[in-house]
C-alpha cells in the first residue's frame, strides 16, 4: 500500500470516529466550520503533552478566529480519557484504533525514529475549510512550537 499525502486544494477524507466518551464524531459535524486536524502517536507521552497542551493553550485564540480543534491517535477511550483529564484538554481526542483514518491522511508509515527507520503515526496537522477542503497538510511537524508555527500560516500570530 503506498502512502497518501494530501495537498491543499483536496477534499478532506470523510470519517467517524469514536471520542475518550464513546461519542461518534464526524467530519460531516462540522461542516461549514473550519477544523484543525492533529494526528498524534501516544497520549500521554512527552511529545505528544507538549503538543496538546500547546494547542489548548493556543484554543482561545483558534476558536475566536472560527477553528475547531480535534486531535486523533490510536489510543482507545480509556487512554484518551485519562490524557484529556490528566491535561485538562477542552477538545475532542478522537480514537482511530485501526488506523483507517490515519492511512487516509497519509499520517501513518514509515518515520524516523532515533536513527532507525520504524512504522508509526507521522505527528501531522490538517487545516480543512467550510467546505472540507484541505488549506494546509503539514507532516512530520514538531511538537514544540509546532502551535505556534501554525498560528502564524493561519495568520493568526500575535
Amino acid at each position: 500500500m503506498s502512502q497518501v499525502t494530501l495537498s491543499p486544494g483536496d477534499t478532506a477524507p470523510a470519517f467517524t470516529l469514536h471520542d475518550k466518551d464513546g461519542n461518534s464524531v464526524s467530519l460531516a459535524d462540522f461542516a461549514g466550520q473550519k477544523v484543525v486536524l492533529y494526528f498524534y502517536p501516544a497520549a500521554s507521552t512527552p511529545g505528544c503533552t507538549t503538543q496538546a497542551c500547546d494547542f489548548r493553550d493556543n484554543l482561545a485564540s483558534l476558536k475566536g478566529a472560527g477553528y475547531t480543534v480535534l486531535g486523533v491517535s490510536k489510543d482507545d477511550a480509556d487512554a484518551l480519557q485519562t490524557f484529556a483529564e490528566n491535561e485538562h484538554l477542552p477538545f475532542p481526542l478522537l480514537s482511530d484504533a485501526d488506523l483507517a483514518v490515519h492511512h487516509a491522511y497519509g499520517a501513518f508509515g514509515e518515520k524516523s525514529m532515533y536513527g532507525k527507520k520504524v512504522q508509526g503515526t507521522i505527528r501531522s496537522t490538517f487545516v480543512i475549510d467550510e467546505k472540507g477542503t484541505i488549506e494546509h497538510a503539514l507532516y512530520n511537524v514538531k511538537a514544540t512550537g509546532h502551535v505556534t508555527m501554525l498560528r502564524k500560516k493561519l495568520g493568526l500570530a500575535a
